[in-house]
């Protein structure tokens, strides 16, 4: 027989709903980020188209002074950068270490023009247009030899500026799946980013290497680069939304396909971009994959180690976030729940 307690059940009060103080705050917060982020989009797609043109492309000359003078005079301004080259020899090896764009080598027979059409189609397009100009006012004829071109089977690299959106959705579609099935389990989720990554690397670069002919190089090593580009956004977007829930997944994701993807630079090169725009693009992981890509695919790796550290500060940031983001997340909930009482 239960004895009846004096003591009555203590109710679990309900939580209090925020003040209308807090809701007008709170809406005026995500008003006023909305409104920047839609800006910071629409400044990010609008320069380029607008101001984009030769910013600062590295060339270079070989010939006599006189004709390395004309052409630094032609070309005075912010759009070139002019290098002089004792011979043909040290012009066209400084096009093959991407220390420049092009040159133009100047001889009695004629200009010839050496560029690398692959490291930007805008920047090549320009610089022949500035040699057919050199060219006609020594009334001489041009040649053009293109020392890293695109591939025959894809001469304007349509391929490769294609594999612009697969490296932005490889991220975030993988994230967004991984974020959904394994909820709390950051292992989980981090082995199958890393898994996702190397086998869509791989296999994207077999579609644009062996299937359409976009790129050349080594492909083992193209497809790593694919990956490590891959799992640089990927991971990236697990740690936000491990640390920040939904909302920094959101953020997170339309920053990289909206904001990062039109200064990736992959389509026209760096060079081809606003100063200021173009770094900013480089730091991010669209434009750093764009460039491993580019340097893996066509230039045997030359210049691929900048965007690898780029690339894999990301990683390391993604990994960390994504691993810490539970106790980070508990810890403000602890603090928010002491406040509360």
């Amino acid at each position: 027989m239960s004895v009846p307690s004096d003591e009555a059940p203590v109710a679990t009060p309900p939580p209090s709903a925020p003040s209308p103080r807090a809701l007008r705050r709170r809406l005026t917060v995500l008003v006023l980020g909305l409104t920047v982020l839609v800006v910071a989009i629409l400044v990010a797609f609008a320069l380029p188209a607008v101001n984009g043109g030769p910013r600062e492309i590295p060339i270079g000359v070989a010939g006599p002074a006189s004709a390395a003078e004309r052409l630094e005079r032609a070309s005075a301004g912010t759009e070139w950068q002019v290098t002089r080259f004792d011979d043909i020899g040290e012009l066209t090896a400084a096009v093959e270490h991407r220390e420049i764009v092009g040159g133009l080598a100047v001889t009695p027979s004629g200009v010839t023009l050496y560029q690398a059409s692959a490291a930007g189609p805008q920047a090549a397009a320009a610089l022949a247009g500035l040699a057919t100009g050199a060219a006609g006012r020594q009334h001489a004829e041009l040649t053009v030899k293109d020392l890293a071109p695109f591939p025959e089977n894809d001469p304007r690299g349509a391929g490769f500026s294609a594999a612009a959106l697969p490296m932005v959705f490889g991220g975030i579609i993988p994230a967004a799946a991984l974020a959904r099935l394994f909820p709390g389990r950051p292992r989980h989720r981090l082995a199958g980013a890393v898994l996702f990554s190397l086998t869509a690397g791989f296999a994207v670069t077999a579609v644009l290497q062996y299937g359409i002919g976009s790129l050349t190089g080594h492909y083992g090593t193209t497809a790593l680069g694919l990956s490590l580009g891959i799992a640089a956004l990927a991971l990236t977007l697990l740690g936000l939304e491990a640390v920040f829930g939904l909302p920094g997944f959101i953020v997170g994701a339309a920053l990289m396909m909206l904001l990062a993807n039109p200064l990736s630079g992959l389509v026209t090169g760096p060079h081809w971009l606003p100063g200021g725009w173009a770094d900013l693009g480089q730091l991010l992981p669209p434009g750093a994959s764009g460039s491993l890509l580019r340097a893996n695919a066509f230039f045997h790796g030359i210049g691929a180690l900048g965007p690898a550290l780029v690339l894999a500060g990301w990683v390391l940031l993604g990994v960390t976030l994504l691993l810490t983001g539970g106790r980070i997340r508990d810890r403000r909930a602890e603090r928010a729940r002491r406040k509360a009482a």
